[in-house]
């Protein structure tokens, strides 16, 4: 083998051969395209936009700024709830019991104020308080039954609901003080766009971060990936789920807040069905249903995305009662294509182990 020699005609020492530069071992860096593409919400986002642009393509009034401001003023109530149900659904349970929960909080709240005269806003708070220990009853009954979320609220559906028709004397509660501060503030907007919605994104910036880079998080991601291990390491499998479901009864009656708020009225059948919605809103926003992972942000573009369909059904003229297939549809897309995406990465791991 030859030896390159230099203009001198002598051979190049190990002090004077080039050395290697920083730049042939540096990693090329991702195109702001790739970047985009790998953000967890941008699939679910995309869908959002589509969908807005193709209702808004054959009705232009869809588009208009009151419109969309109330399809906001839709989905933040849903995506509230939905917020506490991407930790159930990433420790693998659900709450099937939020729709009984959120009616009970607005019915609570709204006797308080108009038949003992207790301030709106102290009224609210006890709803509040009432929603999270409807959740953490879940929490316990499981935890003492030895059975999972899904079964125990598959009952507290329907306690929680009679509860609120019992109370109600299956009646709409009369008497709102409407002039308070509570209707106006919390059922209005700020800087034009509804408070409900300022509150969900307050919301979404507080729990992405307690689900993303707290120990509670890690304990709830531990859980819903691999509950033996979570155990095994000292992790309370039951005080960790009895904190997820406290935390979605109470967000439950934060939405229910903010409801009686906005509608100015408590009508004992609010809330019916709206547990699909909320459970649609947390899987078509990127949770998964298998446990280990989900996402907050993603839930709020879910229900936006539940409410852009439920308004474009209207816009197009279909009948109400197709909305509980479309949205059923919808979930089972969601979750479809969240089986195909894992089984994709799987077998392209596989490839390139």
């Amino acid at each position: 083998m030859s030896t390159e020699l230099d203009p001198a005609g002598r051979s190049p020492s190990p002090s004077t051969a080039p050395a290697p530069t920083r730049a042939n071992t540096r990693y090329p860096t991702p195109s702001w395209g790739k970047r985009l593409l790998s953000v967890q919400e941008f699939g679910v986002a995309s869908a959002l936009v589509f969908l807005v642009v193709v209702i808004g393509a054959f009705h232009p009034t869809f588009l208009h700024h009151d419109v969309l401001l109330g399809t906001l003023q839709t989905a933040s109530f849903v995506a509230i709830i939905a917020y506490g149900m991407v930790f159930l659904l990433a420790m693998s349970e659900i709450d099937l019991s939020v729709g009984g929960t959120y009616a009970f909080s607005i019915i609570l709240s709204a006797k308080l104020m108009a038949q003992s005269g207790l301030n709106p806003w102290i009224s609210a708070l006890v709803g509040i308080a009432a929603a999270a220990l409807l959740g953490a009853f879940n929490g316990v009954a499981a935890s003492l039954l030895h059975l999972p979320v899904i079964i125990v609220t598959l009952g507290t559906l329907s306690l929680y609901s009679g509860i609120v028709t019992i109370v109600s004397n299956a009646q709409p509660v009369a008497g709102l003080p409407l002039q308070s501060s509570f209707f106006t503030t919390l059922g209005g907007d700020q800087l034009g766009v509804p408070t409900a919605a300022w509150v969900a994104i307050v919301l979404l910036v507080v729990l992405s971060f307690v689900f993303t880079k707290t120990r509670f998080g890690a304990m709830v991601r531990a859980v819903g990936s691999n509950p033996h291990a979570a155990a095994f390491s000292g992790i309370s499998i039951g005080r960790t789920r009895l904190y997820a479901v406290a935390l979605t009864g109470g967000l439950a009656g934060v939405a229910g807040a903010l409801s009686l708020a906005y509608f100015q009225g408590a009508d004992p059948t609010i809330g019916v069905g709206l547990e699909l919605q909320v459970i649609a809103a947390a899987i078509i926003g990127g949770t998964a249903v298998t446990g280990g992972r989900g996402t907050v942000p993603g839930a709020l573009i879910g229900a936006l995305i539940v409410a852009v369909i439920n308004g474009g059904l209207v816009y197009f003229e279909v009948p109400t009662t197709w909305t509980d297939f479309v949205t059923g549809a919808v979930i089972l897309a969601a979750v479809g294509a969240d089986s195909l995406l894992r089984r994709r990465r799987v077998v392209r791991a596989t490839r390139t182990a």
